[in-house]
């Protein structure tokens, strides 16, 4: 039986480099990688540089249909799910009155959704030892005026990952829910409203990299949360200390007075 991992958003970013990590040995021994994103010719050339088999899937996982040719596979192919990383999502900065209704429709199903199914659709094929990582974010801590819907996706995926690590920690599968900074990635290729991205993006930004054998080492150990820059380990503590409001106005005042 082969031993693989899945990582869906692999074309880019924190997918990518969780492929190339994966594939050099970072979570354990793996037979094949599958690479899960929309454009195939950035998944081939990831595969020619990774050492591990690496199967390029193209795939939209905002789309039912994608979903159930993953699962066929799965199903056709029997292999033992050692890694499962739900890393495809997309946010868009600005006003809630200014954001489509079909964006943010897409924003919900990849960040949300695509990762519910993909957990659910991969879990038979895993065994103990596997594990999980979700990506969340540092906005899922408190809501985001200016990033709302994507700090709302991403406290879901935080929760999600937290409640099913409690449940399958019983069969000796792990998840864990990966919380970094702005990492600059394509994620801020096509953010929407400009002030709004300068004005969150005052937080700074994280090396990708070391996010991703963060979370690798986190999973390993079975910690259910990876917040991987220090400084965001006290905001968080600090989020769960104040009330909401107090907290999204102490941060935007500590935001307004940094430098940009």
């Amino acid at each position: 039986m082969a031993r693989i991992a899945v990582v869906t958003g692999a074309s880019s970013g924190v997918g990518a480099e969780f492929v190339r990590q994966l594939a050099a040995g970072a979570g354990g021994p793996l037979d094949e990688i599958w690479a899960i994103a929309r454009r195939k010719d950035r998944l081939e050339e990831l595969a020619a540089e990774c050492a591990v088999d690496v199967r390029p899937i193209a795939a939209d996982l905002t789309k039912a249909e994608s979903l159930a040719e993953i699962s066929q596979l799965l199903e056709e192919e029997h292999p033992q799910v050692q890694w499962l990383v739900n890393s495809a999502g997309f946010g868009k900065f600005g006003d809630a009155r200014e954001v489509s209704p079909d964006e943010m429709a897409d924003m919900v199903r990849l960040n949300c959704l695509a990762v519910v199914e993909m957990c659910y659709r991969t879990l038979p094929h895993m065994i103990a030892g596997s594990r999980i990582v979700n990506l969340a974010s540092v906005a899922s801590f408190i809501p985001q005026p200016g990033l709302v819907a994507y700090s709302a996706t991403k406290r879901f995926v935080l929760d999600f990952t937290q409640g099913i690590d409690y449940e399958l920690g019983q069969v000796g599968i792990h998840a864990c829910a990966l919380c970094p900074k702005f990492m600059r990635t394509e994620f801020l290729d096509n953010p929407g409203e400009q002030s709004d991205v300068d004005h969150l993006t005052k937080i700074g930004f994280e090396d990708k990299s070391h996010a991703v054998a963060s979370a690798i080492r986190a999973a390993v150990l079975g910690k259910s949360l990876c917040i991987s820059s220090p400084d965001m380990r006290l905001a968080y503590v600090a989020t769960k200390l104040l009330p909401y409001r107090l907290a999204i106005a102490a941060e935007n005042l500590i935001l307004s007075l940094r430098p940009a």
